[in-house]
């Protein structure tokens, strides 16, 4: 019931007396009669208030002064406290949407009389019909310009970014630091704000840094093709790689069947292999000039980068049902890993055949189809696989038996799903016997282990990282770590 304010006048008084004789019975909590207040109402010694009212400010008064005891403004402004903050704004910002056009109201043709459209079919085509599942995006053809898409139209690139490319980054500085050590350089790196920036638009799927010291330069790639800035393909950036004989060359791969190469020095995008259903690919000579690219059909493709055109030396088939990982030994060349279906093999690039290549070395025990297969960085002594059976596992290839023992399995969850990049461990090339993976535990972290199955450090944040970072990736000289998420951020802990 609404609060009635009352005029100072008699008559006034009297005629709302008499109206609330005239209303129901009802019981409040102060069980006051009628006769109490009306002589209530008849007093003006307190503005004209009705004892209503009164006892209504009352209520009001006693049920502020009861949350008051409670704390419960001062426990509200606690919680503000604890409320979770909104993820990094910084880098590459949303697009402003665009205005949507009215259309007019629909209306029933029935109801207004009016005949509707037939529509005649097409004839039937004569002959059996063929089903697409998959609506096939094909990439653009010939070399693509580097348009950044965060700056003005017709604007030049960085003077920046050429002069971190070409920078020398042959030096390098002591490797395969001792156990300890290596613990306390990992526990020393954080991650700030400043570190956390959306770089693509979409889901990462793959990331690398640039091998230069003087600052950190990565590039990612996500699923809607667009390469850090750039946008150089159609379908998602599987695989990312900077050539360490040109570091202004940055070769990428994507599911529309085109490995491109960055030329930051020409800002152009080339073309260096057109091939349907490319998955994965390695560098095959010291040099970089030789790949090994391996498609979704089970077939390994030899491609020269100095031969024009964009085919491919020779192609080879070795698993039919699948492929999706390649890693080329890091001294002996010839030797390279391809994580099939459950099994992960060993060939040598000498001996392939066309058709039902030899293997030199199997590596057994998965159960389920295996993500990923690398050598180790520096000798190439070890393998690491990470399987979806939820288990990373370590072999010894020093000796390249024709099956490689197993030393080392870890579980770990690697359940993502599909809105979640596929979990991949992967080696710290400053170290010979320690990886790095991301993680579904809360909080959420990134993991780095040692070879033997030992955890030597998590890396968390409660206020900078609280997502999954599916793809990670360690510095090549520098102690900076980098971990992507689904929403195109890069969070990056360095010391």
């Amino acid at each position: 019931m609404p609060p009635i304010r009352f005029n100072d006048s008699p008559e006034s008084v009297n005629t709302h007396s008499k109206k609330r004789k005239t209303t129901p019975d009802f019981k409040n909590k102060s069980q006051r009669n009628r006769e109490d207040i009306k002589e209530d109402c008849t007093s003006d010694g307190d503005g004209g208030l009705s004892a209503y009212e009164l006892e209504r400010l009352e209520n009001i008064r006693q049920n502020q002064a009861f949350l008051s005891s409670m704390n419960i403004l001062q426990a509200m402004e606690e919680l503000k406290q604890f409320t979770r903050p909104k993820p990094s704004q910084r880098g590459l910002m949303r697009s402003h949407a665009a205005v949507k056009e009215v259309l007019p109201a629909r209306k029933s043709l029935r109801l207004l009389n009016i005949k509707a459209e037939t529509l005649t079919l097409p004839p039937e085509p004569s002959g059996k019909l063929t089903y697409t599942p998959y609506l096939s995006l094909k990439h653009p053809a010939g070399p693509m310009p580097m348009n950044p898409v965060n700056m003005e139209q017709g604007s030049k690139l960085p003077s920046q970014l050429l002069e971190l490319c070409s920078e020398d980054s042959t030096t390098e500085r002591k490797m395969d630091l001792k156990l300890k050590e290596y613990c306390s350089a990992l526990k020393i790196m954080r991650i700030t704000e400043d570190t956390v920036a959306k770089v693509v638009k979409q889901r990462v799927y793959s990331a690398a840094f640039h091998p230069c010291t003087s600052s950190l330069l990565m590039a990612t790639g996500d699923m809607g093709g667009h390469l850090g800035l750039w946008k150089p393909h159609t379908r998602p950036v599987s695989c990312l790689a900077f050539s360490r004989a040109q570091p202004t060359h940055l070769l990428s791969l994507s599911y529309d069947g085109s490995l491109r190469c960055m030329d930051v020095e020409k800002a152009v995008f080339d073309e260096v292999f057109i091939e349907d259903d490319l998955r994965t690919f390695d560098f095959l000579s010291h040099d970089c000039s030789t790949l090994l690219v391996g498609n979704r059909n089970g077939e390994v493709a030899i491609v020269d980068r100095r031969t024009p055109g964009n085919s491919h030396e020779s192609l080879h088939s070795l698993d039919p049902k699948t492929l999706r990982c390649v890693s080329v030994h890091p001294l002996q060349k010839q030797y390279f890993a391809v994580a099939e279906n459950s099994v992960v093999s060993i060939y040598d690039s000498r001996c392939l055949k066309k058709n039902h290549s030899q293997a030199v070395s199997t590596l057994q025990g998965h159960s389920l189809s295996i993500s990923s297969a690398y050598f180790s960085p520096r000798t190439g002594n070890r393998v690491l696989t990470t399987c979806v059976d939820n288990y990373i596992r370590i072999y010894d290839t020093s000796a390249m038996t024709a099956e490689s023992p197993l030393l080392t399995s870890i579980r770990h969850n690697m359940c993502t799903g599909r809105w979640l990049s596929k979990l991949s461990a992967v080696w710290d090339p400053k170290q010979e016997d320690c990886f790095v993976v991301g993680s579904l535990s809360n909080p959420r972290r990134v993991e780095v282990f040692h070879e033997s199955g030992k955890p030597l450090h998590c890396f968390k944040d409660d206020e900078n990282l609280k997502t999954v970072q599916s793809v990670t990736a360690f510095h090549p000289t520098r102690n900076a770590l980098l971990g992507g998420n689904s929403s195109g951020r890069l969070h990056v802990f360095t010391d």
